[in-house]
């Protein structure tokens, strides 16, 4: 005998009446990926390299300085002339005085006939018949040495100093900053110049590098340690006196952990993008102090060349021979010109500031 079931109706929808349900689509693939809120997590490092690898002028800047790396590097082993080296042949003068980029003297050609390999001389040579390109990556050398040197005193010093200022705060921030203020007010160039006179009563030939740089590169090492890292300390400062007000720094404090620590563990990292830029914006500013320094007769002690020192032994041939002068000018702008440029990259690619 059969049952029967009572099958209930299904009940309308109220909403169905409401709502025209064929006037909704589906989502697209870009509609879709507009809804994922969650990003691929990045440090802040990485996040910052992947911007500064975006930009094309950054591109540019680093080839340029890891091409004259490798020049300043690589060219000493291979060029088989010395900076202050005389070019001879044989033993005797060779006379290749103020020399045509890739020309010969005529001894070095009569050489060459009789079956001598010379290596050429890139940028010829120049008033002693020395060989111009290993002066001028020499010369490289020494300035790219004293604007590294440079930005790591005002790397350490700035960032300790201002830390101190910033995170005290009071009285001390207020005695530390008129401190800097005074010391913005002192004429670089006159200490260097005092500093000089006084040092060259001492010998430093037997101190190894500083020996063969002079007295005047000494000088200069001390006033970039006295006088260059104040803006430095003013930008940490700044950036500090914003960041301690913060709530993990509060919650940092409220479970006792000691000044130093919070300093180094919280404020600095959350400060970092400002002592990279300033960091990397030191270099071609020191660079360029060293040249112009250099050039007034106040930077290495000859024979060591430098930039600026080559420009300014130019100066007095530019008549006969224009090209010794075109050589380090280029090589100048070069460097300086590429540090620039990678320093504004990465202010665009680290500062919180300017991120969209």
């Amino acid at each position: 005998m059969a049952e029967n079931y009572n099958i209930p109706t299904p009940k309308k929808n109220p909403l169905s009446a409401q709502v025209n349900l064929k006037k909704f689509e589906k989502a697209t693939e870009s509609e879709k990926k507009q809804q994922d809120v969650m990003a691929p997590s990045r440090s802040f490092f990485s996040d910052g390299m992947r911007k500064l690898f975006r930009n094309p002028l950054a591109i540019f800047s680093l080839i340029v300085i890891i091409v004259v790396l490798a020049l300043i590097i690589i060219a000493p082993i291979v060029v088989p002339y010395g900076y202050e080296q005389i070019i001879s042949v044989n033993g005797q003068s060779a006379y290749a005085v103020n020399l045509l980029p890739f020309h010969w003297s005529a001894a070095e050609q009569q050489a060459i006939d009789g079956g001598a390999k010379l290596f050429p001389h890139i940028m010829g040579t120049d008033e002693l018949g020395r060989d111009y390109f290993i002066r001028v990556v020499y010369g490289t050398r020494v300035s790219l040495l004293v604007g590294v040197f440079a930005s790591v005193i005002c790397l350490i010093i700035g960032t300790i100093y201002g830390s101190i200022a910033g995170y005290a705060g009071g009285k001390v921030d207020l005695i530390m900053m008129r401190i800097v203020d005074i010391i913005y007010s002192l004429p670089d160039l006159l200490i260097i110049i005092l500093l000089s006179v006084v040092l060259n009563q001492y010998d430093f030939s037997r101190v190894p590098v500083i020996g063969k740089l002079g007295t005047n590169i000494i000088s200069m090492f001390i006033v970039f340690a006295l006088l260059y890292w104040v803006g430095m300390a003013r930008q940490v400062r700044g950036q500090i006196l914003t960041i301690k007000q913060n709530d993990y720094v509060l919650a940092a404090r409220s479970i006792g952990a000691k000044p130093s620590a919070i300093v180094r563990k919280h404020i600095i990292p959350n400060c970092i993008s400002v002592i990279i830029i300033m960091t990397a914006q030191q270099i071609p500013s020191a660079i360029f102090t060293e040249s112009y320094l250099s050039f007034l007769g106040l930077g290495v002690s000859l024979p060591m060349p430098s930039l600026g020192s080559l420009a300014n032994t130019a100066r007095s041939g530019m008549q006969s021979a224009p090209w010794r002068l075109v050589f380090p000018a280029v090589m100048i702008v070069l460097i300086v010109l590429a540090f620039n440029l990678l320093g504004d990259a990465m202010r665009d690619a680290f500062d919180p500031r300017l991120r969209q």
